[in-house]
């Protein structure tokens, strides 16, 4: 089978990438041509978006900032002035996609910290340095799928001029700006490409 005919018998298997930004998780998903579709703002909305049927995959990265352990200093904050309750509502409504698909595979990514004390244990804990992307990033993973094959790297570090090691990524996108937790944020290519390698 040459790649046109591969690329024609995915064609109508959708997968729906959840809160996807940018869309670099399901990228190669979109590359083998399957029904690819972005559910993220400003297009889409999540908490509004109906479904189609006959889902084959479901990618969900529903927003970490309230979660992450790097921000647990804001937690009661949160907790007191809703944020807490509105990301939460995020994640529920992407349960509730999956639950009302039931697709063939799922999978629902998050940073550490306190997400997994609501919805359990983990199902895969990764770097990207896991998957040749050469940096740390302690994520976790949730779901129904085939866990990937690791082709592990040594990761690399930026340091600054105080001697902190920092992964590079941060280290050239320093602060808090929308765009830097965006950048930050972004599914580590080598992780993407193996996740569908494991779930086509």
């Amino acid at each position: 089978m040459d790649g046109r005919e591969e690329m024609n018998d995915n064609s109508n298997k959708i997968i729906l990438d959840l809160c996807g930004g940018t869309g670099a998780w399901s990228k190669p998903y979109r590359e083998a041509g399957y029904d690819t579709r972005v559910i993220t703002l400003p297009e889409y909305d999540v908490m509004t978006y109906q479904p189609p049927e006959n889902v084959y995959g479901i990618l969900a990265a529903p927003p970490c900032t309230d979660f992450a352990g790097s921000g647990a200093q804001y937690w009661k904050q949160k907790d007191q002035d809703g944020r807490t309750i509105q990301s939460m509502a995020i994640v529920i409504r992407c349960m509730a996609i999956i639950a009302e698909c039931s697709p063939a595979f799922w999978a629902l990514e998050n940073p550490v910290g306190r997400l997994r004390k609501w919805i359990g244990s983990p199902s895969l804990i990764f770097n990207p340095c896991d998957y040749g992307d050469a940096y740390t990033k302690k994520t976790l993973l949730w779901g129904k799928f085939h866990s990937p094959g690791k082709t592990p790297v040594t990761p690399e570090y930026y340091i600054d001029s105080k001697g902190n090691k920092y992964p590079p990524l941060w280290g050239k996108t320093g602060g808090k700006s929308a765009r830097t937790k965006m950048l930050r944020s972004i599914t580590p290519p080598g992780f993407a490409r193996a996740f569908y390698e494991a779930n086509r």
